[in-house]
């Protein structure tokens, strides 16, 4: 049954403080509070467009939701939970900090149908978080995440490599944290240098250097082997594109792009393409593969990247019985490669 979220962007709204990384405004295309009478709107306009029999669920993004007072939680939980009992939209989720889980929010979230809770935890370097304002520990971080479990809540973790004072390592390091810990979804929002943010100032005093997009990349392609492998979903990469953020001059820096994702299964097939033909000491200026429709995408890469970057052409068989990830390359001396293979090559650096 396909998934339909129907997101409600309360922007900064319950936040304590603003982080050095944000502006949501910008991020999200919101400015204001949400108003109840707006959350019946939205819910109804999207309900129009979306096939009944598919899960629906509505989302709360952008802000700390459990940060907002009590009194408005209650007043927007219970806007949803109408449309619950009314049996047209499945249940709720939400965003929110992990130094705003405890036992009495909890309390009051059992009193509706929470799906699932995302908690935007952007880095398990308590350094790290330090320089970003979050401050919270790492200690905080477990401790949201037990309650969340204790409830039998489904857990999503939002990360954020390339933060300030982060490196190459301590991104990486929290990627094994995520292993241990298991979440069933997660997000993976590479920084961006937004205009209007704290950020925004260390990079023009040159106090902050954001992640290139082959850095970038080099991460992402690391958090889709380890999270896949561990059967942890991602299920968004890199920052969605808004109206407000294709404006000129509102990212300064950092490395997006509207087809992040599909960039980094590119360079995930590239690598294990690069790495036969080296192998296999092949120098032809073409290499025959096989593979499932709808891996082909991912084999050439955005634009056919793959191809150029090896001077080589591919040329690609469509096997409908080759399951989708895998590839079949060569062709007198023909090697299967599984999608569990490949990624399991590219971790190997990681360990």
């Amino acid at each position: 049954m396909k998934h339909y979220n129907i997101p409600i962007f309360i922007s900064h709204y319950g936040c304590p403080n603003d982080c050095v990384f944000c502006n949501q405004k910008k991020i999200n295309g919101v400015d204001t509070d949400i108003r109840v009478e707006d959350i019946h709107n939205i819910i109804e306009t999207n309900l129009k467009t979306i096939p009944i029999n598919s899960k629906k669920e509505v989302a709360f993004f952008g802000g700390t939701f459990t940060g907002i007072p009590i009194e408005k939680q209650i007043e927007y939980l219970n806007a949803v939970e109408t449309y619950v009992k009314e049996k047209k939209i499945d249940g709720i989720r939400l965003s929110t900090r992990p130094d705003y889980i405890n036992e009495n929010i909890m309390k009051n979230l059992s009193n509706y149908t929470i799906n699932v809770i995302e908690l935007g935890i952007q880095s398990f370097d308590e350094k790290v978080l330090n320089y970003s304002k979050r401050y919270y520990t790492k200690n905080t971080i477990y401790n949201a995440i037990e309650i969340i479990r204790k409830k039998k809540i489904l857990l999503g973790l939002q990360m954020m490599p390339g933060l300030y004072g982060a490196s190459y390592e301590s991104d990486i390091k929290g990627i094994k944290e995520i292993i241990g810990i298991k979440p069933d979804i997660i997000r993976i929002y590479p920084t961006l240098v937004i205009k209007n943010t704290i950020l925004e100032k260390l990079y023009k005093e040159k106090k902050y250097v954001p992640l290139s997009m082959d850095e970038a990349v080099d991460i992402a392609v690391q958090y889709i082997a380890n999270m896949e492998l561990n059967n942890i979903k991602i299920i968004k990469m890199g920052l969605q594109p808004s109206d407000d953020l294709r404006e000129p001059g509102i990212i300064v820096s950092g490395p997006f792009h509207s087809a992040f994702r599909e960039l980094v299964e590119g360079e995930i097939y590239y690598r294990v393409i690069r790495n036969f033909l080296y192998e296999n000491g092949i120098i032809n200026k073409i290499i025959h593969i096989k593979s499932n429709e709808k891996t082909i995408s991912r084999i050439k890469g955005i634009n056919k990247i793959n191809e150029k970057k090896l001077n080589i052409q591919f040329k690609i068989l469509i096997d409908k019985n080759i399951k989708n990830g895998d590839i079949i390359i060569g062709k007198d001396k023909e090697m299967y490669i599984s999608r569990e293979e490949i990624l399991g090559k590219i971790i190997i650096e990681c360990e």
